[in-house]
């Protein structure tokens, strides 16, 4: 098995340029079957994409696979939540029923990540309210063969418009229900597990851009140094405070070392130096649920007197 440090550091750094996703997913399996941990097999996939949206592509689909170890290895595969309310739990109303011994889901999600091309969904459905009034969640894997799922393509974002979005209507379609429950053991953590492997992704592509432009060893330094302490997070225990605390400085460091980059990227090639200007809103388009996060964390470790007003 590679070090994957050392792949970083070796590995040939010059790459062919990939037309569409199809291509993308090829090229993240040959560099994702070097290494066992999904979290290395983002970083090292992220390091052979041509842009940051493939990069994404690779840590996101990294990151459904630590939340659920078994899906197949050559399947694209989507994560399907955010319905019209949006991706509170209290928001989902697609449902799951039992209907002679099959497990049925019915429901529209409105913003599935890759949809359209996924041979796999996972499905987050409600089973009804409980006693507490709260929406008691499942989560499903579903194929997206299955007569009853139509998927239907929305208009690119204006940054990463290679990584495609579409809404998936659900019509009596029999799923697999997963163990556990679907809010705490499948969507909560799932946000926490994608930031991770996206973040891994994106800094390995970054030290393949490094490379490329022959940026000072001093950055690929800094740049292995972010990656290590990624790697370092605890991704078992992705609802632990102290993971959501870690990561938060470990964005902290992401943040200085790519405000030390600023001035290298007039060395970069003037399309990859564009499609970054354009894709970089991609990294902060969590950011928001992830502070959050960070400071519940917080408050669940501090002292009551010492938690901020």
């Amino acid at each position: 098995m590679d070090s994957l440090l050392d792949f970083l550091l070796t590995e040939p750094a010059a790459t062919a340029p990939l037309d569409d996703i199809a291509a993308a997913w090829i090229r993240h399996q040959v560099a994702a079957n070097r290494f066992e941990r999904p979290v290395d097999a983002a970083i090292a996939a992220g390091f052979g994409a041509d842009r940051l949206g493939f990069a994404f592509l690779s840590g996101y689909q990294e990151a459904l696979r630590t939340l659920i170890p078994d899906l197949p290895d050559d399947e694209l595969v989507a994560m399907c939540a955010t319905e019209e309310g949006g991706g509170h739990p209290s928001a989902i109303r697609t449902t799951l029923t039992e209907c002679d011994g099959v497990w049925l889901v019915n429901g529209t999600k409105s913003f599935a990540t890759i949809g359209l091309l996924a041979q796999r969904l996972v499905v987050i459905a409600s089973v009804g309210t409980g006693s507490d009034g709260r929406n008691r969640l499942r989560a499903t894997t579903v194929d997206a063969k299955e007569t009853g799922v139509r998927v239907t393509d929305q208009p690119a974002l204006s940054f990463a418009p290679e990584i495609s979005h579409a809404s998936v209507l659900l019509t009596e379609v029999p799923v697999r229900v997963l163990p556990g429950d679907g809010y705490s053991d499948y969507l909560k953590p799932f946000r926490t597990i994608e930031d991770i492997h996206v973040l891994a992704a994106t800094l390995g592509w970054l030290v393949r851009v490094a490379r490329v432009s022959g940026w000072p060893q001093t950055s690929r330094q800094r740049l292995l140094t972010a990656i290590a302490a990624v790697r370092g997070l605890d991704i078992d225990a992705p609802s632990s405070p102290g993971v959501h605390i870690a990561l938060g400085g470990t964005f902290e460091l992401f943040g200085e070392v790519l405000a030390e980059l600023v001035p290298l990227w007039e060395s970069v090639d003037p399309e990859t130096r564009q499609r970054w200007a354009r894709d970089r809103p991609l990294l902060a388009a969590a950011s928001r649920s992830r502070d959050q996060r960070l400071a519940a964390a917080w408050r669940s470790v501090l002292p009551e007197a010492d938690r901020p007003e």
